[in-house]
């Protein structure tokens, strides 16, 4: 009995991508299908990058398709293709930028700095081109923790390069100022100086930019909701109350402002001793998932207190390129494609494919 396209693209409708949390053909990652005598050629092309499931992805499709009886070899291609995403209402994505990711926290001390970063080094590893803004102006953390130095240089003397760090392209007030400075201003100016570091900044082709915010809700994240174009934001809290009621704040506040919250990542959740593995919920447990059922958001995933994180942060060689094979590694690296993979399923950007319409009075 001869097989068709149609028996196949049925049985591609029964393969669930757990990122997306729905089927191939639901999420048009279904690019081509082509036979070749009794032998056929499947493209598949994910719209957020995810670099480390495109084998088992492969292999569940060939699976799946050898139930059909009679299917002769079947060649499958998994890519990705990560597209620019809608921003705020009169607001258009930056040149060189794709996307920009807004991470924040309620309050400090939650390990936000060090989630952005190893959350950009594993967009990264899953195969997206990324940059980092450091956006926290008073106390800028990004420099030493990508082992940064020295400052960015400019071929115009009007813009600068960005600074490149295990890849990452990333910008910061700590690249123009001694460590040791402190950034005496009042809020207009933290602003300003926040606008130049992202506009005056030559970012080159960036699928993902992610901004590390200060914590709290005040000038930066005022001025990022008005003035930025941000795709959407990810909120960093541990499981402790106090910090949940902070990163409650948060979220509302990104949702006042119509940035979507792609979700919540849970940090210090959990500490196992290194020395004789007994573990425990020492910041609390399950905040996170209650916040994420409570908000209607999603829990990106859990991270575990463990000190190799802050070592490798500290010493400007972070968890995701020191430890790359590690089970905290793949935590981040799982963060990462549920966090791109959720932008993905919110409205693309059209503005480019739109040519600007002046009407002038001759």
């Amino acid at each position: 009995m001869a097989i068709d396209k149609s028996q196949i693209e049925a049985k591609l409708g029964q393969v669930i991508d757990p990122y997306m949390e729905t089927d191939l053909v639901t999420s048009k990652a279904v690019k081509s299908i082509e036979q070749f005598g009794d032998n056929w050629t499947i493209q598949i092309q994910l719209g957020y990058p995810a670099a480390g499931y495109f084998d088992t992805l492969k292999q569940e499709i060939l699976k799946t398709l050898s139930e059909i009886e009679g299917i002769g070899e079947v060649e499958v291609n998994v890519t990705n293709q990560v597209k620019s995403h809608a921003v705020q209402q009169n607001l258009k994505p930056l040149a060189g930028i794709k996307n920009v990711i807004a991470v924040a926290s309620g309050k400090g001390g939650v390990g936000k700095s060090t989630t952005a970063v190893n959350l950009a080094l594993a967009l990264q590893a899953e195969g997206a081109s990324v940059g980092i803004l450091d956006a926290d102006i008073y106390g800028p953390s990004i420099p030493r923790m990508l082992g940064c130095k020295g400052q960015p240089e400019s071929s115009d003397g009007k813009s600068l390069e960005p600074m490149i760090g295990h890849g990452i392209q990333s910008m910061s007030i700590g690249y123009l100022v001694e460590e040791d400075t402190p950034m005496i201003w009042r809020g207009p100016m933290v602003t300003q100086a926040l606008e130049q570091l992202l506009n005056d900044t030559r970012w080159n082709d960036v699928d993902y930019l992610i901004i590390d915010l200060p914590p709290g809700t005040g000038d930066i994240q005022l001025t990022l909701a008005q003035r930025i174009p941000v795709s959407g934001a990810v909120i960093v809290t541990t499981p402790q109350d106090i910090a949940l009621l902070d990163a409650r704040k948060g979220l509302k506040m990104f949702e006042k402002v119509e940035v979507p919250v792609l979700g919540i990542i849970e940090n210090m959740s959990i500490h196992i001793c290194s020395q004789c593995g007994h573990s425990e919920h020492i910041f609390g447990e399950g905040g996170g998932a209650r916040m994420s059922e409570e908000h209607g958001v999603d829990l990106l995933g859990s991270l575990p207190l463990d000190i190799h994180i802050r070592e490798q942060a500290d010493s400007g060689n972070p968890t995701v390129a020191a430890m790359a094979d590690s089970q905290i590694s793949t935590i981040y690296r799982e963060v990462a494609r549920r966090t791109a993979a959720k932008l993905a399923t919110k409205a693309r950007d059209h503005s480019a494919a739109f040519p600007n319409i002046v009407i002038q009075n001759n």
